[in-house]
């Protein structure tokens, strides 16, 4: 049985990539550390430039937030291949921690971070793309987007 490769289960998502993006602040977008690949936190970059923004439970649904997470996802892997040049020199995903920016009876933070989470999943197997994971809601993030995510990924 043939196995595809990370790059292979992206091509078959169907999902376009944005453009990496570029510090919004005094920070690396990423970081080498032997074999570990630490990713700055990410926002829902989408392929015009431009940032979804909204409140999960307030400007934006549950269902709109899990798409925003998943939108992070994808710049996360423009990150990746904009500096490693290919998603299969990441082994694995060890950690994700996921911040969404919602109203303060919102309760559902692990749901709208699936949408990352399961992006990864697709892309490396249930074993390798599911790491550990924290999701938390937060009052607000950075221009309004309603999700953050930062990760931790293993190289080969």
């Amino acid at each position: 049985m043939e196995i595809n490769t990370p790059s292979q289960n992206f091509k078959q998502t169907g999902f376009s990539l944005p453009q990496a993006p570029s510090p919004m602040g005094v920070y690396k977008p990423f970081l080498i550390d032997g074999k570990h690949f630490y990713v700055s936190g990410h926002g829902p970059l989408q392929d015009d430039g431009t940032f979804i923004t909204g409140r999960v439970g307030y400007e934006m649904d549950i269902e709109e937030g899990k798409r925003a997470a998943r939108q992070v996802g994808l710049a996360i892997l423009s990150t990746i291949i904009a500096n490693l040049r290919s998603l299969d020199k990441v082994k694995r995903v060890v950690k994700v921690l996921g911040m969404v920016n919602c109203t303060g009876d919102f309760t559902k933070h692990p749901y709208v971070i699936n949408g990352c989470s399961e992006l990864f999943k697709k892309i490396w197997g249930e074993e390798n793309g599911v790491g550990v994971r924290s999701a938390v809601g937060v009052g607000s993030l950075p221009d309004n987007i309603p999700v953050e995510i930062e990760a931790l990924f293993e190289l080969y």
